[in-house]
Protein backbone atom coordinates (compact mmCIF):
# COMPACT_ATOMS: atom_id res chain seq x y z
CA UNK A 1 0.00 0.00 0.00
CA UNK A 2 1.21 3.16 -1.23
CA UNK A 3 1.73 6.35 1.74
CA UNK A 4 -0.42 9.00 1.19
CA UNK A 5 1.58 12.04 -0.27
CA UNK A 6 2.02 15.04 2.25
CA UNK A 7 0.45 18.01 0.71
CA UNK A 8 3.67 20.89 0.63
CA UNK A 9 2.99 24.28 2.52
CA UNK A 10 1.21 26.61 0.40
CA UNK A 11 3.68 29.45 -0.63
CA UNK A 12 4.13 33.23 -0.68
CA UNK A 13 3.70 33.17 -4.72
CA UNK A 14 0.03 30.82 -4.43
CA UNK A 15 -1.55 33.31 -1.79
CA UNK A 16 -0.33 36.32 -3.89
CA UNK A 17 -2.11 34.35 -7.07
CA UNK A 18 -5.48 33.51 -5.46
CA UNK A 19 -5.70 36.91 -3.73
CA UNK A 20 -4.94 38.60 -6.82
CA UNK A 21 -1.55 40.87 -5.68
CA UNK A 22 2.35 40.98 -5.70
CA UNK A 23 4.28 38.91 -3.80
CA UNK A 24 5.56 42.07 -2.25
CA UNK A 25 1.99 43.15 -1.19
CA UNK A 26 1.85 39.31 0.48
CA UNK A 27 5.48 40.05 1.69
CA UNK A 28 4.43 43.71 3.68
CA UNK A 29 1.01 42.39 4.78
CA UNK A 30 2.92 39.71 6.62
CA UNK A 31 5.99 42.35 7.64
CA UNK A 32 5.92 45.54 9.25
CA UNK A 33 4.58 47.34 6.79
CA UNK A 34 0.91 46.64 6.63
CA UNK A 35 0.23 49.51 6.78
CA UNK A 36 0.86 50.73 3.32
CA UNK A 37 -1.59 48.40 2.34
CA UNK A 38 -5.19 49.15 1.36
CA UNK A 39 -7.87 47.61 4.17
CA UNK A 40 -9.49 45.63 1.17
CA UNK A 41 -5.98 44.37 -0.03
CA UNK A 42 -5.30 43.25 3.57
CA UNK A 43 -8.48 41.63 3.72
CA UNK A 44 -7.87 39.55 0.52
CA UNK A 45 -4.68 38.37 1.27
CA UNK A 46 -5.84 37.46 4.82
CA UNK A 47 -8.95 35.42 3.32
CA UNK A 48 -6.44 33.46 0.64
CA UNK A 49 -3.94 32.90 3.44
CA UNK A 50 -6.34 30.99 5.62
CA UNK A 51 -7.94 28.98 3.15
CA UNK A 52 -4.74 28.28 2.06
CA UNK A 53 -2.84 27.21 5.13
CA UNK A 54 -0.21 29.73 4.89
CA UNK A 55 1.62 30.18 7.33
CA UNK A 56 5.04 32.75 7.10
CA UNK A 57 8.14 31.48 7.96
CA UNK A 58 10.20 33.49 10.27
CA UNK A 59 13.66 31.62 10.63
CA UNK A 60 13.83 32.51 7.26
CA UNK A 61 12.57 36.38 7.66
CA UNK A 62 15.21 36.52 10.44
CA UNK A 63 17.57 35.14 8.38
CA UNK A 64 17.21 37.60 6.17
CA UNK A 65 16.20 40.48 7.37
CA UNK A 66 18.24 40.22 10.87
CA UNK A 67 14.62 40.26 12.62
CA UNK A 68 13.40 36.64 13.88
CA UNK A 69 10.80 37.69 16.04
CA UNK A 70 11.89 35.07 18.63
CA UNK A 71 12.73 36.01 22.68
CA UNK A 72 14.42 33.06 23.82
CA UNK A 73 14.46 31.83 27.72
CA UNK A 74 16.63 29.31 28.91
CA UNK A 75 15.13 27.57 32.57
CA UNK A 76 17.50 25.70 34.44
CA UNK A 77 14.74 23.39 35.75
CA UNK A 78 11.17 23.08 33.92
CA UNK A 79 10.03 21.10 36.61
CA UNK A 80 10.76 23.90 39.25
CA UNK A 81 6.79 25.22 39.65
CA UNK A 82 8.31 28.96 40.15
CA UNK A 83 9.97 28.31 36.12
CA UNK A 84 6.82 26.72 34.99
CA UNK A 85 5.10 30.26 36.61
CA UNK A 86 7.34 32.84 35.34
CA UNK A 87 7.88 31.35 31.98
CA UNK A 88 3.93 31.80 32.30
CA UNK A 89 4.28 35.36 32.61
CA UNK A 90 7.23 36.09 29.65
CA UNK A 91 5.08 34.33 27.50
CA UNK A 92 2.06 36.57 28.07
CA UNK A 93 4.16 39.80 27.94
CA UNK A 94 6.01 38.14 24.50
CA UNK A 95 2.25 37.82 23.25
CA UNK A 96 1.20 40.93 24.07
CA UNK A 97 4.47 42.68 22.30
CA UNK A 98 4.51 40.37 19.24
CA UNK A 99 7.42 38.10 19.35
CA UNK A 100 6.91 34.49 20.14
CA UNK A 101 8.77 32.42 22.94
CA UNK A 102 11.26 29.80 22.58
CA UNK A 103 12.28 27.88 25.86
CA UNK A 104 14.95 25.41 26.55
CA UNK A 105 15.37 23.71 29.78
CA UNK A 106 18.97 22.48 30.94
CA UNK A 107 17.94 20.40 33.77
CA UNK A 108 20.75 22.14 36.13
CA UNK A 109 23.53 20.75 33.64
CA UNK A 110 25.95 23.05 32.78
CA UNK A 111 26.72 20.97 29.67
CA UNK A 112 23.46 22.02 27.93
CA UNK A 113 22.88 25.40 29.00
CA UNK A 114 26.08 26.14 26.70
CA UNK A 115 24.75 23.79 23.91
CA UNK A 116 21.60 25.69 24.27
CA UNK A 117 22.92 29.33 24.47
CA UNK A 118 24.41 27.86 21.01
CA UNK A 119 21.44 26.60 19.41
CA UNK A 120 19.07 30.00 21.09
CA UNK A 121 21.97 32.22 18.91
CA UNK A 122 21.87 30.46 15.84
CA UNK A 123 18.09 31.39 15.98
CA UNK A 124 19.36 34.71 16.09
CA UNK A 125 16.64 35.62 18.95
CA UNK A 126 15.81 39.20 19.81
CA UNK A 127 16.51 38.55 23.72
CA UNK A 128 16.87 36.11 26.41
CA UNK A 129 15.74 35.56 30.08
CA UNK A 130 18.48 33.31 31.49
CA UNK A 131 17.90 31.30 34.46
CA UNK A 132 21.60 29.56 34.66
CA UNK A 133 23.25 27.00 36.89
CA UNK A 134 26.11 26.95 35.73
CA UNK A 135 28.92 30.18 34.27
CA UNK A 136 28.53 29.86 30.06
CA UNK A 137 30.94 32.69 30.00
CA UNK A 138 32.29 32.20 26.39
CA UNK A 139 28.22 31.90 25.00
CA UNK A 140 26.93 34.71 27.27
CA UNK A 141 30.05 37.06 25.73
CA UNK A 142 29.19 36.03 21.93
CA UNK A 143 26.01 36.50 22.51
CA UNK A 144 26.29 40.54 23.96
CA UNK A 145 29.07 41.05 21.50
CA UNK A 146 26.01 40.82 18.86
CA UNK A 147 24.49 43.58 20.73
CA UNK A 148 21.69 40.98 21.91
CA UNK A 149 19.93 42.07 25.06
CA UNK A 150 19.50 40.10 28.25
CA UNK A 151 18.27 39.73 31.56
CA UNK A 152 19.28 37.03 34.37
CA UNK A 153 16.11 35.38 36.07
CA UNK A 154 16.41 35.26 39.95
CA UNK A 155 20.03 34.51 39.72
CA UNK A 156 22.83 36.74 39.09
CA UNK A 157 26.53 36.04 37.65
CA UNK A 158 29.43 38.01 39.03
CA UNK A 159 30.77 38.11 35.54
CA UNK A 160 28.18 39.30 33.57
CA UNK A 161 26.60 42.93 33.32
CA UNK A 162 23.21 42.58 33.12
CA UNK A 163 19.34 43.65 34.32
CA UNK A 164 18.33 40.84 36.52
CA UNK A 165 15.00 40.18 37.84
CA UNK A 166 13.66 38.29 40.91
CA UNK A 167 13.03 37.94 44.30
CA UNK A 168 13.58 40.25 46.95
CA UNK A 169 15.43 37.34 48.77
CA UNK A 170 16.89 39.21 51.99
CA UNK A 171 13.28 40.38 52.51
CA UNK A 172 11.65 36.86 52.74
CA UNK A 173 14.36 35.35 54.74
CA UNK A 174 13.53 38.45 57.13
CA UNK A 175 9.77 38.01 56.78
CA UNK A 176 10.09 34.04 57.21
CA UNK A 177 12.02 34.56 60.66
CA UNK A 178 9.91 37.52 61.74
CA UNK A 179 6.85 35.05 61.28
CA UNK A 180 8.34 31.64 62.96
CA UNK A 181 10.02 34.03 65.98
CA UNK A 182 6.05 35.93 66.35
CA UNK A 183 4.18 32.31 66.26
CA UNK A 184 6.43 30.76 68.92
CA UNK A 185 8.91 29.06 67.53
CA UNK A 186 12.34 29.17 68.76
CA UNK A 187 14.20 26.33 66.82
CA UNK A 188 14.77 26.01 63.25
CA UNK A 189 15.85 24.20 60.78
CA UNK A 190 16.95 25.92 57.24
CA UNK A 191 16.68 23.25 54.31
CA UNK A 192 17.49 23.71 50.88
CA UNK A 193 19.07 22.32 47.49
CA UNK A 194 23.03 23.01 46.94
CA UNK A 195 23.69 26.56 46.58
CA UNK A 196 26.53 26.54 44.81
CA UNK A 197 25.42 27.11 41.48
CA UNK A 198 22.26 29.22 42.40
CA UNK A 199 22.75 32.81 43.72
CA UNK A 200 19.57 32.92 45.01
CA UNK A 201 20.18 30.15 47.03
CA UNK A 202 23.29 30.98 48.40
CA UNK A 203 21.75 34.67 49.20
CA UNK A 204 19.07 32.89 51.53
CA UNK A 205 21.32 30.63 53.13
CA UNK A 206 23.32 33.96 54.13
CA UNK A 207 20.56 36.21 55.15
CA UNK A 208 19.68 33.19 57.12
CA UNK A 209 22.98 32.80 59.33
CA UNK A 210 22.81 36.71 59.75
CA UNK A 211 19.28 37.70 60.62
CA UNK A 212 19.24 33.97 63.21
CA UNK A 213 21.39 35.31 66.33
CA UNK A 214 19.27 38.76 65.28
CA UNK A 215 15.97 37.74 65.80
CA UNK A 216 16.55 35.49 69.07
CA UNK A 217 16.14 32.36 67.29
CA UNK A 218 18.19 28.99 67.26
CA UNK A 219 18.99 27.50 64.38
CA UNK A 220 20.78 24.88 61.49
CA UNK A 221 21.14 24.41 58.37
CA UNK A 222 20.74 21.27 56.24
CA UNK A 223 22.06 21.44 52.42
CA UNK A 224 21.69 18.32 50.24
CA UNK A 225 19.99 17.14 47.12
CA UNK A 226 16.40 16.31 47.32
CA UNK A 227 16.93 13.28 45.72
CA UNK A 228 19.03 12.10 48.52
CA UNK A 229 15.56 10.96 50.54
CA UNK A 230 17.58 9.05 53.04
CA UNK A 231 20.13 12.01 53.86
CA UNK A 232 16.91 14.28 54.49
CA UNK A 233 14.73 12.02 56.57
CA UNK A 234 18.18 11.68 58.88
CA UNK A 235 18.46 15.40 58.69
CA UNK A 236 15.29 16.06 59.69
CA UNK A 237 15.10 13.06 62.59
CA UNK A 238 18.06 14.39 63.81
CA UNK A 239 16.59 17.92 64.66
CA UNK A 240 13.46 17.02 65.93
CA UNK A 241 13.81 13.98 67.72
CA UNK A 242 16.38 14.93 70.52
CA UNK A 243 15.36 17.11 73.42
CA UNK A 244 14.14 20.04 72.81
CA UNK A 245 14.40 23.89 74.54
CA UNK A 246 11.98 25.66 72.59
CA UNK A 247 9.55 24.34 69.49
CA UNK A 248 10.21 23.50 66.63
CA UNK A 249 10.23 24.53 62.92
CA UNK A 250 11.55 23.62 59.75
CA UNK A 251 12.01 26.63 56.85
CA UNK A 252 12.17 25.30 53.52
CA UNK A 253 13.95 27.59 50.97
CA UNK A 254 11.71 26.65 47.75
CA UNK A 255 9.00 25.12 46.43
CA UNK A 256 10.83 21.35 46.14
CA UNK A 257 11.89 21.47 48.92
CA UNK A 258 8.46 21.98 50.38
CA UNK A 259 7.45 19.24 49.15
CA UNK A 260 9.97 16.93 50.08
CA UNK A 261 9.96 18.47 53.55
CA UNK A 262 6.44 17.73 53.49
CA UNK A 263 6.90 14.47 52.58
CA UNK A 264 9.28 12.84 55.35
CA UNK A 265 6.61 14.81 57.70
CA UNK A 266 4.14 12.97 57.19
CA UNK A 267 5.63 9.74 56.83
CA UNK A 268 6.87 10.61 60.77
CA UNK A 269 3.32 11.17 61.61
CA UNK A 270 4.58 14.62 62.58
CA UNK A 271 1.07 17.48 63.59
CA UNK A 272 1.72 20.13 61.73
CA UNK A 273 2.12 23.90 63.77
CA UNK A 274 3.00 21.38 66.75
CA UNK A 275 6.45 21.25 64.33
CA UNK A 276 6.08 24.16 62.30
CA UNK A 277 6.41 24.33 58.68
CA UNK A 278 6.73 26.74 56.04
CA UNK A 279 8.30 27.53 52.24
CA UNK A 280 9.46 30.10 50.17
CA UNK A 281 7.22 29.68 46.89
CA UNK A 282 3.55 28.90 46.36
CA UNK A 283 2.25 25.86 45.25
CA UNK A 284 -1.28 25.00 44.50
CA UNK A 285 -0.83 22.01 46.99
CA UNK A 286 -0.12 23.60 49.78
CA UNK A 287 -3.61 24.99 51.33
CA UNK A 288 -4.86 21.38 50.65
CA UNK A 289 -2.34 19.59 53.10
CA UNK A 290 -3.48 19.22 56.90
CA UNK A 291 -4.30 22.54 58.26
CA UNK A 292 -2.46 24.00 55.11
CA UNK A 293 1.42 24.92 54.54
CA UNK A 294 2.37 28.52 55.23
CA UNK A 295 4.41 30.02 52.46
CA UNK A 296 5.95 33.58 51.19
CA UNK A 297 4.49 33.65 47.80
CA UNK A 298 6.38 35.13 44.84
CA UNK A 299 4.66 37.43 42.36
CA UNK A 300 5.57 35.53 39.34
CA UNK A 301 3.44 36.45 36.43
CA UNK A 302 5.16 40.20 38.03
CA UNK A 303 8.76 38.79 37.64
CA UNK A 304 8.24 37.69 34.50
CA UNK A 305 6.90 40.21 32.21
CA UNK A 306 9.41 42.67 34.23
CA UNK A 307 11.93 40.12 33.04
CA UNK A 308 10.18 41.07 29.36
CA UNK A 309 9.72 44.73 29.94
CA UNK A 310 13.94 44.90 30.81
CA UNK A 311 14.47 43.19 27.40
CA UNK A 312 11.96 45.78 25.39
CA UNK A 313 14.12 48.75 27.32
CA UNK A 314 17.30 47.17 26.12
CA UNK A 315 15.92 46.75 22.44
CA UNK A 316 15.43 50.47 22.48
CA UNK A 317 18.40 51.54 24.64
CA UNK A 318 20.90 49.50 24.66
CA UNK A 319 23.49 51.91 26.56
CA UNK A 320 21.09 51.89 29.66
CA UNK A 321 22.95 51.15 33.20
CA UNK A 322 22.44 47.68 34.26
CA UNK A 323 19.69 47.23 37.10
CA UNK A 324 18.53 44.85 39.53
CA UNK A 325 14.16 44.55 39.72
CA UNK A 326 13.39 42.79 43.10
CA UNK A 327 9.94 42.11 44.63
CA UNK A 328 8.48 41.58 47.75
CA UNK A 329 6.72 38.11 48.77
CA UNK A 330 3.43 37.87 50.01
CA UNK A 331 2.89 36.18 53.32
CA UNK A 332 0.17 33.35 53.18
CA UNK A 333 -0.26 32.04 56.87
CA UNK A 334 -1.59 28.46 57.29
CA UNK A 335 -1.97 26.17 60.49
CA UNK A 336 1.65 24.46 59.90
CA UNK A 337 2.79 27.56 61.57
CA UNK A 338 0.29 27.84 64.23
CA UNK A 339 0.62 26.46 67.52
Amino acid sequence: MTAPTRRSRATILEVARDAGVSKTSVSRYFGDERSRLSPDMQQRIAASASRLGYRPNRIARGLKGGQSGLIGMLVADIRNPFSVAVMHGVEQACRAHGFSLMVCNTDNDPAQERDHLALLASYRVEGLVLNVAGHPGEELAALTERDTPLVLLDRSLDDLEADMVGLDNDRAIDAALEHLRAQGYGELLYISEPPERASSRQRRLERFWTKLGADGLEGEVCCLPLDDSPALERAIADFLDRPAAAPRAVLCANGNVTLAVTRVLQARGDTLGTTGLMGIDELDWCGLVGPGITTLAQPTEAIGRAAMDSLLERLTDSRRPPRQVRFSPTLIARGSTRR
